[in-house]
């Protein structure tokens, strides 16, 4: 099977995470790392709300649980996979842990910072080169997003409360 093909079977994965994900009320974002045999070595999913963390993000969830397992903060033989493109904050993170690869579902032009609104994996500041993929099953990955604040709207609009705005990332 083709790494192409298994990027595929991974981002399938990725966005039924992400479903569970956002029936539990999380913005659903769901993120995987593999190492270089193809193994997943750190899993996660958003769980700001949660946890009450910012720091809740799937990408660093992943990142956290794949340090404490290998017992290293590096990753240049790993690629990270993730449902929605990484925000300013966990694309740093993937910079600063030389992440070999990162492939993403849907692009985010408002928020992604790997060639959305900010390119941090090319920027002159980075000193690691890492690959980026994007566009994997993006419009699932889309849909799945939208969907879920169109549900959330209604909900706060039915509620009578004023709508918060959580960002995805």
């Amino acid at each position: 099977m083709s790494a192409g093909n298994d990027h595929i079977l991974w981002m399938g994965r990725l966005l039924r995470l992400a479903h569970r994900v956002g029936m539990e009320g999380e913005v659903p974002v769901a993120a995987v790392i593999l190492d270089g045999k193809g193994t997943a070595i750190g899993w996660g999913s958003n769980m700001r709300h949660r946890h009450q963390n910012p720091l809740g993000h799937a990408e660093l969830v992943a990142l956290k649980q794949a340090a404490d397992l290998r017992g290293d903060w590096r990753f240049n033989d790993c690629s990270l996979l993730v449902t929605l493109e990484p925000c300013p904050m966990c694309a740093g993170a993937l910079v600063q842990a030389r992440m070999g690869q990162v492939i993403y579902g849907a692009a985010d032009p408002k928020r992604g910072a790997l060639g959305g609104c900010l390119d941090l994996a090319n920027h002159p500041s980075a000193h690691h080169a890492m690959r980026v993929e994007g566009g994997v099953l993006a419009a699932e990955g889309r849909q799945l997003l939208e969907n879920w604040f169109r549900q959330r709207r209604r909900r706060v609009r039915s509620a009578g409360t004023p709508e918060v705005r959580f960002p995805a990332g």
